[in-house]
């Protein structure tokens, strides 16, 4: 009951803080709301939420990432795969000899085992923090788009880095050569096993519904429950079960471009996982808040303790690591930018300076981090303490406050100076997009009208007529023309329309599958479609 009773203060809290920051007359980030709401559930109202960091990545961690991996534009991600790696792979690994090194150096009393640890749980990013702190502050698409892969990417390669450095400090012992392989074991499994399971449930979901009838329910639960298989599945194979959810979203988004769904299937399905990427999302901040509240009172006497310093000292700790991780994120961008074709496509110094100062602001850390220092052991093998886990603790919960400060108070300003960068084309054009498939569906309606024959039922033959005369229209740049019909001119309207609505979605999903449309165009204009045809059932 307690644990009900809990759950139900969470969802209370989520809701609570988006009332806030709508009715709040100042613009305030969503994540520093809830932080503050979990501060006081802690500080004030005593609440006490266990938090058991393997339970923590079962739950929150692979629907979140599953859903980023389904709904990033594929295109975009693929052709700027080398430096979304750059920054997932290569600054990780160096954010984590630089930081780790650091470390060491301005705390001695932590082994260097234990700093690179430390290091390695603050590389990776947190994408749904920067979405929250920026607001309604737009970033350049490209770059979003390389922030967003750079999130979906680096959680795997920093936990995975930061529990090879653990398994140093436990059993005292560390090879480079058994590492990189183990890395690469783990990445390899991990992606096998998320887009085999995706690929898999998403064939027999198709072969079901082909033998009884589409059911909206089964498809929208079995989608919640495909992260959590592909991330079990994983680990237990010794894969990386963050990758695996990961790779399952983006197969699963390409099982659904063959054998599309209902459309009350997407759109139900749809309102489902933005409602629970809320709940989960707000959740991670309130618990943050909370063990905000736990570390000041449980773990900063044995921060104090470890570093032998005072609380003005361990400030001092977090700041300047804080400041070594955008030094080096900033370092590391410039260079990458320096080195790669943006380079030549943004030739003012200034603009190059300002979309390094943005992307190095961006790398806000959040829900990874803390779950994952949490999860340093309590004790060694031989029974001692683990050296400095509660600093690493203080350090880790400082630098993520830091980083989300610093990216509200900076990263708008920094934006809106940006100036109008030109973008890469997407892939497709919009007006070629609608007229294919207005143009399909003007070849389903005259299919229909010479069904009929010149001896067809009149309203019938007038309905088809009339949507015929709609989509020709649209191809002019025209609108609906339309007076009132009869019920029997509408009821045969309705049926035609479906039909013709049928062969646009058809038209739009084989544009995308040929690639001459990207992901955010064919899921706008496919939701447009749905719209309608929602529209036109409910009327019935």
């Amino acid at each position: 009951m307690h644990y009900v009773v809990l759950s139900l203060v969470l969802l209370a809290a989520v809701a609570l803080s988006g009332i806030i920051v709508r009715l709040s007359p100042v613009r305030v980030p969503l994540p520093l709301v809830q932080i503050a709401i979990g501060v006081l559930l802690a500080g004030v109202a005593g609440v006490r939420i266990p938090l058991d960091p393997e339970i923590f990545f079962l739950l929150f961690i692979p629907p979140l990432l599953f859903l980023d991996g389904w709904r990033i534009p594929k295109g975009t991600f693929f052709g700027e795969l080398r430096p979304i790696l750059t920054l997932a792979v290569g600054l990780v690994l160096f954010t984590v000899v630089g930081v780790g090194l650091f470390i060491h150096w301005l705390i001695p009393s932590i082994p260097l085992a234990v700093a690179f640890a430390v290091a390695a749980i603050l590389a990776p990013t947190d994408a749904v923090a920067l979405v929250a702190v920026r607001g309604s502050t737009p970033l350049p698409p490209r770059l979003r788009h390389i922030l967003e892969g750079e999130a979906l990417l680096n959680d795997a390669s920093g936990l995975d880095v930061f529990r090879f450095a653990v398994a140093a400090v436990v059993t005292g012992s560390f090879s480079l050569t058994g590492t990189a392989v183990g890395f690469i074991g783990m990445v390899v499994a991990g992606v096998a096993t998320g887009a085999g399971i995706a690929f898999a449930c998403g064939y027999a979901l198709r072969w079901l519904g082909r033998l009884g009838g589409e059911d909206t329910g089964v498809q929208i639960l079995v989608s919640l429950l495909v992260p959590f298989a592909a991330y079990l599945a994983s680990e237990q194979l010794g894969g990386s079960g963050i990758l695996a959810a990961a790779s399952a979203g983006i197969a699963t988004h390409y099982v659904s471009l063959y054998g599309p769904e209902l459309a009350a299937t997407r759109m139900a399905r749809g309102a489902v996982w933005d409602t629970l990427q809320a709940i989960l999302n707000g959740i991670i901040f309130i618990l943050l808040g909370e063990q905000l509240v736990r570390v000041v009172t449980d773990d900063l006497d044995g921060a104090r303790h470890s570093a032998i310093v005072d609380n003005w000292v361990l400030l001092g700790y977090v700041a300047a690591i804080a400041t070594m991780l955008l030094l080096l994120r900033f370092t590391w961008v410039w260079a990458s930018i320096y080195l790669s074709r943006i380079h030549r496509e943004i030739r003012n110094a200034r603009e190059r300076l300002l979309l390094v100062a943005i992307t190095a602001v961006a790398g806000v850390r959040g829900a990874v981090t803390l779950a994952g220092v949490l999860s340093l052991p309590l004790l060694l093998p031989d029974g001692s303490t683990f050296p400095g886990r509660h600093l690493a603790i203080v350090l880790a919960m400082g630098v993520i406050l830091l980083s989300l400060l610093l990216a509200s108070v900076a990263l708008p300003p920094l934006v809106r100076r940006l100036p109008r960068v030109r973008e890469q084309p997407t892939t497709g054009d919009e007006r070629m997009a609608r007229v294919a498939a207005t143009r399909a569906a003007i070849a389903s309606l005259e299919s229909v009208r010479a069904s009929l024959g010149a001896d067809g039922e009149a309203t019938a033959l007038q309905a088809v007529d009339r949507l015929l005369e709609h989509y020709r229209r649209r191809l002019q740049g025209g609108g609906w023309a339309g007076n009132r019909r009869d019920r029997a001119l509408a009821n045969h309207k309705r049926e035609y329309h479906l039909a013709a609505l049928s062969a646009e979605r058809e038209q739009l999903y084989r544009l995308r599958i040929e690639g001459k449309i990207d992901d955010d165009l064919h899921r706008q204009l496919v939701l447009e479609v749905d719209l309608l045809e929602a529209s036109l059932t409910i009327s019935k």
